[in-house]
Order: structure tokens, then C-alpha cells, then sequence
């Protein structure tokens, strides 16, 4: 057997099995799963070049969303994407994620950058409290009831006990 015959034969055997992979739907479960890696593939690669001294510091802020983004894409991934209507505030916290990198590691360290990335994750945190409050909120304010409730009716007898 010539060379040339046993390369088509490897070739037609490869082809046969990505055929074959494609069709059992092997791919697109790859694809549906580990898609958040083109997201964090750059935002890595981001922070190896500038830590390989090759960009400069300002590479870090979309380094730091494009991680973050990542790693609530993964989630969603694993929990559902209906997670993402409690996990929202989390856009806003990549960017304040971006610019804290771009503060530690850049050589003038300007006080406003790190004031900007403190006030939008004080904001990711307010609409993070905001969003469990309107959602889980209902139960809080039965709970509170309830506590109020028993209060009134054990606490008073309890207080009439003592005398």
C-alpha cells in the first residue's frame, strides 16, 4: 500500500467519524455547554498579555467583564437561564470588576477609578438587595407579621405572668 492510499484512508476514516459524532449530536451538546469559553478564552488572553508586559493596563477592564461575564454564562449554563432575571446586577459588577483590575495594576493608581468601581459594585449590591427584596420580599413581610402577630398575643400574656 502507497503512502498516498494510506492518507485518503485515515482522511475517509476521520471524516467518517465527525460524521458520525455530528449526527449522534455529539457537537452541539459541546457547543450548547462550553460556549461561555469564547468569552473567557479573551478575557484570560487579556490578562496573560498584559502580564506578559505585551498591552498596557487598560486591557484589564475588558479582561475583567469578559471573565466575569464568562462565569455568569457558565452558570446560567448549569442553573438555567432563568437565573439571569436575579442575577442581572452582575453586567453592572463586571465592569466595576474591570475597573478594579485597571486601579491595582496600573502604575498612577487613580483614586477616581477606584472610587467608580466601589460605586458600581455598591450599585450591583443595592440592585442585587432590590431584586431578592421584590422577589422574596412577600415573604418577608409575612414573616414580620407573624412575628409581630405572636408577639402581641404570647408576648403580653407572658408580660401579665411576671406581675
Amino acid at each position: 500500500m502507497s503512502k498516498n492510499q494510506y492518507s485518503v484512508g485515515i482522511l475517509m476514516l476521520i471524516a467518517g467519524i465527525v460524521i458520525l459524532f455530528g449526527k449522534l449530536g455529539v457537537f452541539s451538546f459541546i457547543g450548547s455547554v462550553f460556549w461561555p469559553l469564547f468569552v473567557l478564552i479573551p478575557g484570560i488572553l487579556l490578562h496573560v498579555l498584559f502580564f506578559g508586559r505585551i498591552f498596557p493596563a487598560v486591557v484589564l477592564i475588558p479582561g475583567g467583564m469578559l471573565s466575569t461575564y464568562a462565569l455568569l454564562f457558565f452558570y446560567c449554563n448549569a442553573f438555567g437561564w432563568n437565573q439571569l432575571q436575579y442575577l442581572w446586577p452582575f453586567f453592572i459588577f463586571g465592569v466595576a470588576v474591570g475597573l478594579y483590575e485597571y486601579y491595582m495594576f496600573n502604575y498612577s493608581r487613580q483614586r477616581r477609578i477606584q472610587v467608580a468601581a466601589f460605586v458600581l459594585a455598591g450599585i450591583t449590591a443595592a440592585c442585587f438587595g432590590f431584586m431578592l427584596l421584590w422577589s422574596w420580599g412577600i415573604y418577608l413581610v409575612a414573616l414580620v407579621l407573624i412575628a409581630a402577630g405572636a408577639w402581641i398575643v404570647f408576648g403580653r400574656r407572658l408580660k401579665w405572668a411576671k406581675w
